[in-house]
């Protein structure tokens, strides 16, 4: 799965950390989700996509082989 949380971010100007601390997770964790490291949780990705205003669909997409 790929995202463009990074992008996000630098739209909306706000830290790795200010958007873990809107969210309750780590500054960590958003830094292993945008480097593609983690897959979020159902829960995490619709808290990140209520912050952004944005539909989950557009900060996160599934690649070819998310579905092998």
């Amino acid at each position: 799965m790929k995202n463009n949380l990074k992008v996000q971010r630098a739209i909306k100007n706000i830290t790795q950390a200010e958007l873990a601390n809107l969210i309750q997770v780590s500054r960590q964790t958003i830094n292993t989700i945008e480097s593609g490291k983690y897959v979020p949780s159902t829960v995490l990705a619709l808290k990140i996509a209520k912050i952004f205003v944005k539909p989950v669909e557009e900060i996160f997409e599934l690649e070819e082989m998310d579905f092998s």
